[in-house]
């Protein structure tokens, strides 16, 4: 059975949230404070975890900072309405996606089974294959879902993994964000959507830090794309 964790405070939100998920065959459990959720997450017991961002005390965007900081279980954010900001700031920390409040409860579990088929081995790949695919000393382990560099693991979340997969499949061929959309988030990219843009930064940055930050190039009005000429950055 697929456990969730939903970290709010809004007790009624989130049991009634719950009931909805648990009908549709989901295992739910709900927390109401941050560090209860952090806690939580942590434990290793859950597949997905949903997480609002405005709580007392510690609020999302901390709670999501250390669970990042130990593990990539995903993470979907649930926003304020038409707060650009917060979607920005929860994607930049790690989210793997996020929801304006109010939202449908359908949204959410279709937002959920798109994360989870992409992090259990669902439909979503059907012809990845498991074959490891290398390019200088860049590992992708489809299988195991990780990525090495020198034989160092990228700590990768979900999300970005899936976006590095997806770019190495295309032999240095560019990829529009749109079909990014649909492969890393599994959902059609939206009107003024900048999430694929933000995971993509974060990527980089992950990758930079092995000196193979620039293996990603940007074309503008097109999409992304990963060079076949491994150059190291300049530190």
């Amino acid at each position: 059975m697929t456990h969730i964790l939903i970290v709010d405070d809004d007790t009624e939100l989130s049991g009634m949230l719950g009931e909805y998920l648990e009908a549709e065959g989901l295992s739910i459990e709900r927390v109401f404070d941050g560090r209860t959720g952090v806690q939580q997450a942590l434990t290793g017991l859950y597949d997905a975890v949903v997480l609002d961002v405005m709580m007392p005390e510690l609020d999302g965007f901390e709670v999501l900072r250390r669970i990042r900081s130990h593990s990539s279980v995903p993470v979907l954010m649930l926003t304020a309405k038409g707060d650009d900001v917060d979607r920005i700031v929860g994607l930049e920390i790690g989210a793997d996606d996020y929801l304006p409040k109010p939202f449908n409860p359908r949204e959410l579990l279709a937002r959920l089974h798109a994360v989870l088929r992409r992090t259990q081995g669902g439909s979503l790949h059907p012809h990845c294959g498991d074959a490891v695919i290398q390019i200088g000393s860049l590992e992708v382990h489809p299988s195991s879902r990780t990525a090495l560099v020198g034989g160092k693991t990228l700590e990768l979340t979900s999300t970005e993994f899936d976006l590095l997969h997806t770019l190495v499949k295309q032999g240095g061929h560019i990829v529009s964000k749109e079909s990014l959309s649909e492969h890393a988030l599994g959902r059609m990219l939206e009107k003024y959507d900048r999430s694929i843009d933000m995971h993509m930064s974060n990527l980089r940055k992950k990758m930079a830090e092995h000196n193979l930050g620039s293996m990603i190039i940007t074309v503008r009005g097109q999409g992304y794309q990963l060079s076949n000429e491994v150059k190291l950055d300049n530190k």
